[in-house]
């Protein structure tokens, strides 16, 4: 395969926007957990409930517009 494919760009793209997303979403998530004062062990499973899922939608988004850009040649 070779190294400036479409689909290796697509695939860095949606792995670099899901490792974003998911540092994102958990810092958001902590700090939404603490803020209305989620209780106990739940706050674990909002926590990651918003991690993954700001993780697969900047991972969407970026693949996405990886695939869009990936037919541009400048």
């Amino acid at each position: 395969m070779a190294r400036d494919s479409c689909l290796a760009r697509v695939t860095a793209g949606a792995a670099v926007g899901g490792a974003v997303g998911g540092a994102v979403g958990a810092v958001y998530g902590t700090y939404e957990a603490i803020r209305y004062k989620v209780p106990g062990l739940m706050k674990i499973r909002y926590i990651g409930q918003t991690t993954v899922g700001s993780a697969a939608i900047f991972g969407l988004f970026l693949g996405a517009g990886s695939l869009i850009h990936c037919g541009k040649s400048y």
